[in-house]
């Protein structure tokens, strides 16, 4: 109705403007016939008003009759009329003011505006056979107005609508129908109720998920997100903006490059540590965009800790309780036999064994939970016959970029780990793993060496993947791919030195500057 209503009003105005010219071009065509009457010239020329009258009058309505004008009037130089449909108004003097042009010589049209509506009137001059002006012919038109305009089209009017409502209809059935194909015949109530739903699912979320489409705009960024990597915007004001202006370090727009899945990759953005699956969103075939799902690595960490740390402090704890009980009987026996000396000289060396290396730890490595897991590991390694060594002159007081303690308890446990798996099936008098921390100014090394069964070079090559390992037990190879991600995140470097038969040295370096 409001296309009909605004077509309508342009469509109308355009005829009636059409109508305007036609009837004033119709009106100054019967104009200048009347004024080129020899009969009219020569009774104006006359002057004698009354002979003049009984002989135009009926002429000049003739005219009009035919040409369905609404008049046509005849004044001489005096104004006065010759000629009018009513017989009552000839002879009076038109005071009208746009005669004034006409009694010049010139020839136009004007509209006037009466209380029947729009007139158009034409004005042309009578010249007389010398070619002096005796006189004015006005012929005026009645313009239809808007309402009888459309009287007269009514049918037309009609037809048009009629047709222009069948084929509207029809085109918005079709729409329709294909618009809810498009929608897998959802309703539009029920596609907003499904946006909702949708929103509300993701913000309750415990990880943070972001999505992107092949122009790297963000389509989905929930409540979660906002709050692992510290961005201060409400996440409805993010929808619709490029991914790089929220997150400039972001690798979420590689996965539309690479056009595969990155599983449990572990990413620094927007100075923040996060653990993340990236994977990308195919629409029959074909890539439409990429979405990250992640969790704030500190979770990640603690979770990495109760694997390398938390078991190991507990298989710590159960290796000193059977340590222990072993002294306590030695101890034991040596009273029962009456070797008191004997008895508190062991006392002695136990005590000054254990405070020795507990002093070191605390005094050189200024971290405890990595001094609690380096503790355990010794005395694991005593119950499985293994002599672990930590260089005296280690040290260990601050952390590469971008690494904590939740880093090194990994770092430490998993090589230590792969250490004792080394030695746990091979034969020797001495099984020796030895741990060395140099700390300075510009460079902290670590190195883990041991005497194990070393490895083959295929073997090296593939040792920082995931999930490979030597071993046919499941759920391994994690530890070494894990220590690879480590050092890449604090730009270190890793180098192993392997033989079989003779061990194995892991050096790792991280750089301050």
């Amino acid at each position: 109705m409001l296309s009909f209503s605004i077509g309508g009003t342009f469509l109308l105005g355009f005829v009636m403007n059409e109508q305007k010219d036609k009837l004033g071009n119709q009106a100054l065509l019967v104009a200048k016939t009347v004024s080129q009457l020899p009969e009219l010239k020569t009774y104006i020329a006359n002057n004698n008003f009354n002979e003049a009258t009984k002989h135009i009058n009926p002429v000049v309505e003739e005219i009009r009759d035919i040409n369905g004008a609404q008049y046509i009037v005849v004044l001489d130089m005096q104004r006065r009329k010759y000629s009018h449909p009513n017989t009552e108004e000839i002879g009076q003097f038109s005071q009208s003011g746009d005669l004034n042009a006409a009694f010049s010589e010139h020839y136009y049209t004007s509209i006037a505006h009466g209380e029947h509506g729009d007139m158009v009137r034409a004005f042309v001059p009578i010249m007389s056979k010398e070619g002096r002006q005796i006189g004015v012919v006005v012929v005026g038109y009645s313009v239809l107005t808007v309402a009888e305009l459309l009287q007269s089209i009514q049918t037309e009017l009609m037809i048009t609508i009629l047709l222009s409502l069948f084929f509207s209809a029809w085109g918005a059935h079709t729409l329709g129908l294909h618009m809810k194909k498009q929608m897998f015949g959802l309703e539009p109530h029920e596609i907003a109720k499904m946006y909702v739903e949708r929103t509300e699912t993701f913000n309750a979320m415990h990880e943070g998920i972001i999505a992107i489409d092949n122009d790297l705009t963000i389509t989905i960024f929930n409540e979660k997100a906002c709050v692992i990597l510290g961005v201060h915007e409400q996440p409805s004001t993010l929808i619709g903006k490029k991914i790089f202006t929220v997150l400039p370090d972001t690798r979420l727009p590689e996965i539309l490059e690479l056009d595969h899945p990155i599983f449990n990759r572990e990413l620094y953005i927007n100075d923040h540590s996060i653990m993340s699956n990236r994977i990308p969103i195919q629409v029959n075939g074909k890539t439409v965009g990429a979405v990250a799902m992640f969790k704030d690595r500190t979770e990640v960490k603690k979770l990495a800790e109760e694997l390398t740390g938390v078991k190991a402090f507990v298989q710590a704890l159960r290796v000193q309780t059977h340590e222990h009980k072993n002294k306590l009987h030695t101890i034991a026996g040596l009273l029962q036999l009456g070797h008191h000396d004997q008895a508190l000289s062991y006392l002695t060396q136990v005590k000054e064994e254990h405070d020795e290396i507990t002093n070191f730890l605390n005094e050189r490595i200024k971290n405890e939970n990595i001094s609690g897991l380096l503790l355990s590991k010794i005395s694991y390694a005593k119950e499985q016959g293994i002599l672990l060594e930590i260089d005296r002159e280690s040290r260990l007081t601050t952390f590469p970029n971008n690494l904590d303690h939740h880093d090194f308890v990994i770092l430490f446990g998993n090589l230590i780990e792969n250490a004792f798996d080394a030695l746990r099936d091979v034969q020797m008098e001495e099984k020796i793993i030895h741990v060395s921390v140099d700390e300075d100014e510009d460079v902290l090394a670590i190195l883990v060496t041991d005497n194990g069964i070393g490895m083959t070079n295929e073997v090296k090559a593939h040792i920082f993947d995931n999930g490979y390992s030597t071993k046919e037990n499941k759920g391994r190879g994690i530890g070494l791919f894990l220590i690879k991600e480590i050092v890449q995140k604090g730009k270190g470097e890793i180098e192993v030195i392997s033989e079989p038969n003779k061990g194995t040295s892991f050096l790792i370096t991280f750089y301050y500057t």
